[in-house]
């Protein structure tokens, strides 16, 4: 079997690939690296892909494309270590039969970690008395801080970050309420939430989590007419897409400290640094860390080299990106 490792060198591959994860690829057959510090132009990957019969990528890998795949003429498996192949995958990939396997259901439940995390930093104010007893400080006799138990979270969109989500916050004792007008009754009723309107999550929720997709109909769906529905003292994190939000319309209104958000994703990255978010209290700023955390990175990168194993001896596999959900990403 050849094998195609198509990440350049660097810390990020390292995190990927460590010590124990080459030792898991050596027995499977030959083992060509990309040995440069950048990714393969789509020239260099169209030439390298003959021959290979699986190729690993990662973020920042060209399109696999009809052009890219013009030499592929043993190429069965791309896997990728990233978890949306919106950036990779094509109608051509599909069409040849090849099989796409990825880290996006390892990489959802991680995220969903992190909500929790950002969720009950914001509410405990962690941050905020981290830095007020490094300068010197100590807390007032009259301080303030929340608890996650028995709240009401809605949550915007119900996709796999959501799902995982809710069997975390399930200890919490939260009653959870869901925006999606695209999952089904049965998906509902299985995970025990409730489904309402767009507004209604708004309106009547202590911490709001979103999830949505980047696409057209999602570009600034949130917006001041739902902001200016939430409660005072709500919370709202965002680990989604950035520009789901209107950022400048979300700044208006956290200036008016009526409620606090966490956002771990912006619509211009880096943030800029003349952003307004930067100077207010009343947010927790994350510079898109969500998940992976890079611990579990070569957790990735083992289970892809289980379900590539898998493949070959005929065996079911729990990490392939079918072609209908693979293409919608690219559509994303």
């Amino acid at each position: 079997m050849n094998i195609l490792i198509a990440q350049p060198e660097g810390d990020t591959r390292k995190s990927f690939f460590t010590k124990k994860v080459v030792e898991k690829l050596k027995p499977m057959g030959n083992i060509v690296w990309n040995t440069s510090n950048r990714h393969f132009t789509k020239e260099e990957l169209r030439e390298r892909l003959k021959d290979t019969d699986v190729c690993i990528t990662g973020w920042g890998c060209a399109q696999l494309d009809s052009y890219v795949l013009g030499k592929a003429n043993r190429l069965k498996i791309v896997a990728h270590t990233g978890g949306s192949v919106a950036n990779i995958a094509s109608e051509a990939l599909y069409d040849k039969g090849i099989r796409v396997l990825s880290g996006n259901d390892i990489y959802a439940e991680s995220v969903a970690e992190g909500v929790i995390a950002y969720t009950l930093c914001a509410l405990r104010e962690l941050s905020y008395y981290d830095n007020k007893v490094k300068h010197g400080g100590w807390r007032e006799d009259n301080f303030i801080n929340e608890s996650l138990l028995d709240r009401k979270v809605g949550l915007i969109g119900f996709g796999a970050v959501a799902r995982y989500l809710v069997k975390f916050l399930f200890p919490f004792r939260c009653q959870i309420i869901v925006y999606d007008p695209f999952v089904s009754e049965e998906i509902l009723k299985e995970h025990k939430v409730e489904r309402v309107e767009l507004e209604d999550v708004f309106k009547n929720s202590d911490i709001i989590s979103l999830h949505l997709p980047q696409r057209e109909d999602t570009y600034h769906m949130i917006n001041k007419r739902l902001l200016s529905l939430m409660p005072d003292g709500a919370l709202l994190v965002n680990t989604a897409r950035g520009n789901i939000i209107d950022e400048k319309e979300l700044i208006t209104e956290l200036e008016k400290g009526r409620f606090k958000a966490v956002l771990d994703v912006f619509e211009t990255e880096p943030l800029p640094i003349d952003s307004k978010l930067r100077r207010l209290e009343n947010v927790l700023l994350i510079p898109h860390m969500g998940g992976p955390t890079v611990d579990r990175r070569s957790y990735v990168t083992l289970k892809l080299i289980e379900n590539i194993n898998s493949i070959f001896k005929g065996k079911k596999t729990e990490m392939e990106i079918p072609r209908s959900y693979g293409l919608s990403m690219t559509k994303q």
